[in-house]
């Protein structure tokens, strides 16, 4: 079995990990960690967890879970991992994280966007970026793991095989994106509260949300070249779910039929990406509870541009989910292990 611990097993983030880590036949829970809540029971703050879970929580001390633990998620506010991580930790285990802590390569661009020093930049050349569906092959070789953002997950999945194809041009790319309230965590927001967000739909970050460099880094390397984008996130009245719809000016003319061909051939062999058929757009109910990302496009003739579209959960894919996929494969483990849920609906 693996041990694994969670830091930040509260958040929304943290408690989905719970979630599917209890159904996880290969996985044990040795470490429920939280701040907030230490020493009371887990079951006491996620009602959902009576009778499942009958720890209490602990603290953050992430050097005394590194022995006690083979893997650590830490479902974490940015900034806490790069302060605690250190070598001899990663010697003992190894270690998910799911802030953005190590996903951007460049540090001065982290540091730049989050507005935070880099606690350990000694170690970001060694993270892998943990797109499972892009960079399988070094995710199973790694000891820390940059769980992708879920803004990111969804826009990267839905544009790559157009850009790395070279389908569409690299720059004057725009991808317009809208969330659930549980992408902006469980702590207490006025933004956040039920009279602020029912009935309403705003955009938020505009030209300055803090996952646009990630986007921009990780679709820079399908490109082969620098890209710079329009990124704006918006806030909808629902628990869960992301859409994307991304616009982008295609290199020459072409079919419906030789955009879908690229796209089999980038995802008909993956579990948890799904191609839809022509004239069908991706919707978040069709994926709510799932570790699917369901992708779509329309060509559009009159503008020269092609339509890229994607839907996924934001608390699976978009985060827990995909923390699982990650260390399945960093154990040697089936990718799916754990994550073979059919989407939720109603």
């Amino acid at each position: 079995m693996i041990k694994a611990g969670i830091i930040g097993a509260t958040g929304y983030a943290g408690g989905e990990l719970v979630r599917l880590l209890l159904a996880h036949r290969e996985v044990q829970i040795k470490w429920y960690g939280s701040r907030s809540y230490i020493d009371q029971k887990y079951a006491d703050i996620y009602r959902n967890m009576f009778e499942l879970v009958e720890d209490v929580c602990r603290d953050d001390n992430i050097a005394q879970l590194a022995k006690e633990a083979d893997v650590i998620f830490t479902a974490t506010p940015q900034g806490f991992c790069a302060s605690a991580l250190t070598q001899e930790i990663l010697a003992q285990t190894k270690v998910i994280d799911l802030s953005a802590d190590y996903r951007i390569q460049n540090v001065d661009v982290y540091e730049q966007w989050y507005g935070i020093r880099h606690g350990s930049p000694q170690l970001v050349p060694e993270a892998v970026y943990g797109l499972c569906e892009i960079n399988r092959e070094q995710i199973k070789e790694t000891r820390l793991l940059a769980n992708p953002g879920c803004y990111p997950t969804c826009s990267i999945l839905s544009v790559y095989p157009a850009l790395k194809e070279g389908l569409i041009e690299a720059s004057g790319i725009i991808i317009d994106a809208k969330s659930g309230t549980s992408g902006a965590g469980r702590g207490a927001k006025t933004d956040n509260l039920f009279c602020e967000v029912n009935e309403n739909i705003k955009a938020y970050g505009v030209t300055s949300h803090r996952h646009t460099p990630e986007i921009e880094e990780q679709l820079s390397l399908a490109a082969g070249q620098p890209v710079v984008l329009n990124f704006t996130p918006h806030l909808v009245p629902m628990n869960r779910g992301i859409l994307i719809t991304a616009y982008a000016n295609l290199k020459k003319e072409v079919s419906y039929e030789e955009v879908k061909a690229v796209y089999d051939r980038y995802y008909g062999g993956e579990k948890f990406v799904r191609v839809l058929e022509k004239g069908v757009c991706p919707q978040t109910k069709w994926v709510e509870g799932s570790n699917y990302v369901d992708v779509g496009f329309a060509v559009d003739t009159r503008t020269g541009r092609l339509i890229m579209m994607g839907a996924m959960d934001n608390l699976v894919k978009g985060a827990a989910g995909q923390a699982v996929q990650n260390m399945n494969l960093m154990f040697g483990l089936p990718e799916s292990m754990g994550l073979e849920w059919a989407p939720v609906f109603p």
